[in-house]
């Protein structure tokens, strides 16, 4: 097996991994209560961390596709939810979507790092991967 795959199915594991991490430290441990786009974040990274978990102990690329298509679905909702929260008119139109808004920031640092930014990071990192997986399969089949 290419060491290049075994490196990006790592990658993207780590990602996962650690949004996981991420995500149960400020609600368990912080206690911060999750909103409803929180959510449905952590719907789509859960099983990530899981299935690129096993992935990355089979050495089997084959799982890029699905981690392509559910990190675009994280990507796509993370910046909506970070958008609402750093946007002035997207912010200040924002239905409320739960007990806790979408618009809270329990963290802020650097004034722009919230937690949707974390998620989307991750995100970001685990698709790349999988683009970079996906391309890497291909070339060794030719």
């Amino acid at each position: 097996m290419d060491k290049k795959i075994e490196n990006l199915l790592l990658t993207a594991f780590a990602a996962a991994l650690i949004a996981m991490l991420g995500s149960l430290y400020f609600s368990e441990v912080k206690q911060y209560e999750p909103c409803v786009l929180c959510w449905y974040q952590r719907i789509i990274m859960y099983p990530m961390a899981v299935i690129l978990g096993i992935a990355a102990v089979k050495k089997d690329a084959s799982i890029a596709i699905y981690t392509l298509v559910l990190s675009g679905i994280g990507i796509l909702t993370s910046l909506y939810h970070y958008s609402l929260q750093k946007v002035d008119f997207l912010y200040n139109t924002a239905p409320s979507c739960g007990r806790v808004p979408c618009t809270g920031e329990y963290i802020n640092w650097l004034g722009f790092i919230t937690i949707p930014f974390l998620a989307l990071t991750a995100f970001i990192v685990i698709f790349i991967s999988s683009i970079l997986l996906l391309k890497t399969t291909r070339e060794n089949k030719k």
